[in-house]
């Protein structure tokens, strides 16, 4: 009555969870049957297994903060609004840290579309949002770019302090909009209701004005304000901005008045006097002021060297001064930028000194500049070298640049009238 052993069988699988064992030999004992075929059961949880129970208890609490970051972004400010709503919080008081909330909510309507939500909500209030909860969303509405709904909440405020109308004004004079900054600051001067007299004028709000004035008459009037308020002397931003703007308007006389009464003159006056000269075509000015900068120990930039290189390309001095300009612009390092490349490369070929500029052309970095590039052709065309010109005409065109008009138009009249 023997029988094989029921483990020396085949396996088979039947489905997760279980295995089944077939004996290979058959049973002769029929009380045996019953063992012959059974399942052996295996363990369906993976909590038993070290191996993964850790990775998957860390997926499913990734997974979990993941649902809720998600749930939390699609807060979206018209809910918190709502919210707000259903609890009555007020926003009648006058300190910004009793409203931290709307105030948190405004630094975060990086959307226009929020923000004009929020608009909405704050100005049906009754009392009305206090101001300085209007001024911050009206900076919001400037940051985002919408100048237009920063200007109707500005029209819909009942009060405006100094903050208001400043914010408005420093935003059109940065958008260029220079016309709609002045009608703004006059405005101001006008009305009543700005709470700030002219002489607590901020140095700053002044200097953005005078770099938005267009006209000598009221130039020569925001002059005399600042003389006034004592800022034309002592704030530099103010007085570089009074430079620019007489030289702008090509009253040079009256630029190096505004530059002479300077206490302290920096960098920045210094190059706004020097930009001034050298539009005055000063150009012994310029190289004066230039010299005068280096006995000052004061740090000279690319602009002063665009100036003095500008100046020593008219002197038709075969180029004397212009080489000291070039070595003072090689021990600052700045010979590579490309408004210094262009300046020597002109000046260089106004003193007719070809090989020079050449020279210089061939050791600039950016071959894409296609500033040097119509240096070189219009020193080519100052020269003579009209086959040369054509030749790096089309080296222009092989590399993708295109020249100015005017320049092709020379390249044709000279090869025209040479024949070729």
């Amino acid at each position: 009555m023997g029988i094989t052993a029921p483990f020396l069988g085949v396996r088979t699988s039947s489905g997760y969870g279980s295995c089944e064992y077939r004996p290979r030999f058959s049973t002769t004992n029929q009380n045996h049957r019953s063992i012959s075929k059974f399942r052996l059961p295996l363990p369906r949880s993976s909590k038993s297994n070290p191996l993964t129970s850790n990775n998957t208890r860390k997926k499913n609490n990734t997974r979990k903060k993941r649902k809720k970051n998600e749930n939390w972004s699609r807060c979206s400010t018209s809910d918190i609004l709502r919210l707000m709503d259903g609890l009555q919080v007020p926003v009648t008081s006058t300190t910004l840290s009793d409203n931290h909330v709307y105030a948190s909510l405004i630094n975060d309507c990086s959307d226009s579309g929020a923000a004009l939500h929020l608009q909405a909500h704050l100005t049906r209030k009754s009392p009305p949002p206090p101001l300085h909860l209007l001024n911050r969303l009206l900076l919001r509405h400037v940051s985002n770019g919408r100048l237009d709904n920063a200007h109707q909440l500005f029209d819909e405020m009942p009060l405006k302090d100094f903050n208001s109308w400043a914010t408005l004004i420093v935003a059109y004079a940065q958008n260029a909009d220079y016309a709609e900054a002045l009608r703004l600051f006059l405005s101001m001067l006008h009305l009543q209701d700005c709470h700030v007299d002219i002489s607590e004028f901020p140095a700053w709000i002044m200097a953005c004005v005078l770099d938005a004035t267009m006209d000598v008459g009221l130039g020569e009037q925001l002059h005399g304000c600042c003389l006034k308020l004592g800022h034309a002397n002592r704030d530099m931003f103010v007085a570089t901005s009074l430079i620019n703007l007489y030289g702008r308007l090509r009253c040079h006389e009256a630029a190096q008045r505004a530059s002479l009464g300077l206490s302290q003159p920096n960098a920045l006056t210094w190059t706004a006097r020097m930009i001034n000269n050298s539009r005055g075509e000063r150009f012994f000015e310029v190289i004066s002021d230039f010299k005068e900068i280096g006995r000052a120990g004061i740090s000279k930039n690319t602009s002063m060297i665009s100036c003095v290189l500008r100046a020593c390309a008219r002197m038709h001095d075969s180029g004397f001064r212009g080489r000291q300009a070039h070595a003072n612009a090689i021990k600052l390092g700045v010979d590579s930028h490309s408004f210094v490349h262009c300046g020597l490369i002109d000046m260089y070929g106004r003193n007719g000194l070809h090989r020079d500029a050449k020279l210089v052309f061939q050791t600039f970095n950016d071959t894409t500049s296609t500033a040097c590039w119509n240096a070189m052709l219009t020193n080519y065309l100052r020269n003579g070298l009209h086959i040369e010109a054509l030749k790096f005409l089309y080296e222009m065109q092989a590399d993708g640049l295109q020249p100015q008009e005017y320049l092709l138009d020379q390249v044709r009249i000279a090869c025209a009238s040479n024949g070729l």
